[in-house]
């Protein structure tokens, strides 16, 4: 039934593909990783390398129901000239690979969603973290909103647990656009 990790006292990391029945030990988890990905028949992408000091790695999505995707004229200027250290890719919708200076992941965040806003009147919408709930509906006082709030309070709650303040919270609200 997939793919099992463990890691063990000795520091080495067990795979095991529960189909097959392969199991390895080593002390690299990533070659682990890679020799299950092997067996189960299953591209293997390493992950990429760290990023400097003072950076963060993020990807910033547009996504709106009919927006004309990727290659949507309203994109030609942002795939042209992407805030510094972003890179336009197709994932659906128009997104951007990032990799930016920031005191904190929220700063770097923040600070590119208010350049894009700024500069290409374009408010990026997602990180491409898929499903924290799904719902539609433009009730205000219905699920939807139970949803925002829900996802607001979950933010609060993770926020202060990673030692981010308000000031960091509005910051990305006010690099969003929200009024």
């Amino acid at each position: 039934m997939g793919l099992r990790f463990r890691h063990n006292d000795d520091g080495t990391v067990t795979g095991r593909n529960e189909d097959t029945g392969f199991a390895v030990t080593l002390a690299d988890e990533e070659e682990v990783k890679r020799l299950l990905y092997e067996d189960a028949g299953w591209a293997y992408s390493p992950p990429p390398p760290p990023v400097p000091p003072g950076f963060h790695r993020f990807a910033l999505l547009h996504q709106e129901f009919g927006d004309g995707g990727f290659e949507g004229e309203r994109y030609a200027e942002l795939r042209a000239h992407p805030p510094a250290g972003c890179t336009p890719v197709d994932w659906g919708c128009f997104a951007l690979e990032c990799e930016r200076p920031g005191a904190t992941l929220l700063h770097a965040v923040a600070a590119t969603v208010a350049e894009i806003r700024r500069e290409h009147g374009l408010v990026m919408n997602s990180l491409g973290i898929e499903k924290p709930d799904e719902w539609l509906g433009d009730d205000r006082d219905g699920h939807g909103a139970q949803v925002v709030a829900q996802l607001v309070l979950g933010t609060v709650e993770r926020a202060r647990a990673l030692g981010y303040r308000r000031v960091d919270l509005v910051r990305l609200l006010d690099a969003a656009g929200i009024e």
